[in-house]
């Protein structure tokens, strides 16, 4: 059922189980509020639970997954689950800078700490609103897929229908980047915009030109990566892509050459990035998009997560315990297969790579380690 649930939260299906704070600087968890849903504390959490999201803060490494549940670990081996983490959405993605970290998940949440995954403030929830009475608003509800954190203040989380949020404050605020349409200054109509959701700079919405992908007008965005240009590059189903070379300011909309969903995108120096996807499509480009080389890695297991190091490396990673490493651009892919302690071949959504480039991999198992042969 994890397997499936994977695939069904990276193809964008969504059935994957069913108060803006600002964030404390803490070192030791906060008493409870009776407000707030926590997740629970489960014993096999590290090695069982669904787990889709690595990343390394300064001080520790941090994993998130079903249930709200999320993991550190000093040692990067012995992992153990975050008490009091303020809401059981699924998390589907976080990011770090320094000690500063945000996870993003079902129910448009996001959670951030400020000390290394140790300690969880709410940011934003957004459970969709099932009342009689309830205003429809389409965007509610919408799990987010992704975050990207460009700097302890400056950051972007994106999601399901072309959802695109973003924050200059650390997450105090996530503002809502508008997919329907922008209006022309003269003929905008400042009523039919929420200044504090918005804010007063229309230049962050994607114009209905953009976001038009044959009959889908709100493609799922999936994830986000920067370049060493400092260029944003988004990607999502059936082949969209997205890129920003303003900081986010102004965005344009990219075809790639296979018509099936992208799950991840890894910048790398310069304009160069890598996207992979849906039935092990691995896709290169070297000017920010313009032009696109196939990688063949000889698989046609879907590729859920991915990380980057020098030289245009990468270790991918997805369904069946698939793993794909490229040592540097010019080297050729090597597929290998994960097996952990129980013999079983895990379904893999993330992975971060070590100095030594051993990995770090999760996914339905939990939390594992991988090296690969012949690096």
């Amino acid at each position: 059922m994890h397997s499936n649930a994977i695939v069904r939260r990276k193809a964008a299906v969504f059935f994957l189980a069913a108060a803006t704070a600002l964030p404390v600087l803490a070192q030791q968890a906060p008493a409870p509020d009776a407000s707030v849903q926590y997740s629970e504390v489960l014993p096999l959490v590290p090695r069982q639970s669904l787990i889709l999201g690595l990343t390394e803060a300064a001080s520790r490494a941090v994993a998130v997954g079903e249930r709200g549940h999320v993991l550190v670990s000093e040692s990067r081996s012995d992992w153990r689950q975050v008490e009091q983490v303020p809401t059981r959405a699924t998390l589907t993605a976080v990011d770090a800078v320094g000690d500063s970290v945000w996870a993003v998940g079902h129910d448009g949440t996001i959670i951030a700490s400020r000390d290394g995954g140790l300690s969880w403030t709410l940011q934003r929830s957004d459970v969709l609103d099932t009342s009689p009475d309830a205003v429809f608003d389409p965007h509610q509800g919408v799990p987010l897929l992704d975050v990207l954190m460009l700097d302890a203040q400056r950051g972007f989380a994106i999601g399901a229908y072309a959802l695109l949020l973003r924050t200059d404050d650390g997450g105090a605020n996530w503002r809502f980047v508008s997919t329907e349409g922008v209006l022309a200054e003269d003929d905008a109509d400042e009523s039919a915009f929420d200044d504090e959701d918005i804010g007063d700079d229309d230049s962050w919405a994607l114009s209905d030109e953009d976001l038009m992908l044959d009959e889908e007008s709100e493609p799922h965005f999936n994830a986000i990566t920067r370049t060493g240009s400092g260029a944003l590059v988004i990607v999502g189903e059936r082949g969209a892509a997205y890129r920003s070379r303003d900081g986010g300011s102004s965005w344009e909309r990219l075809q790639l050459p296979y018509g099936g969903s992208m799950f991840g995108v890894i910048g790398y120096e310069g304009d160069h990035v890598v996207t992979f996807g849906m039935r092990g499509n691995i896709y290169e480009s070297h000017d920010l998009g313009d032009s696109w080389n196939q990688i063949d890695a000889d698989t046609d297991l879907s590729l859920m997560g991915g990380a980057g190091f020098g030289d245009g490396g990468f270790a991918l990673v997805g369904a069946n315990g698939i793993v794909v490493t490229r040592s540097a651009s010019d080297a050729p892919p090597k597929v290998q297969i994960h097996t952990n302690a129980n013999q079983e071949t895990p379904v893999l959504a993330g992975v971060i790579v070590r100095p030594n480039r051993s990995l770090m991999v999760s996914g339905d198992k939990g939390v594992d380690q991988f090296t690969p042969r012949n690096q």
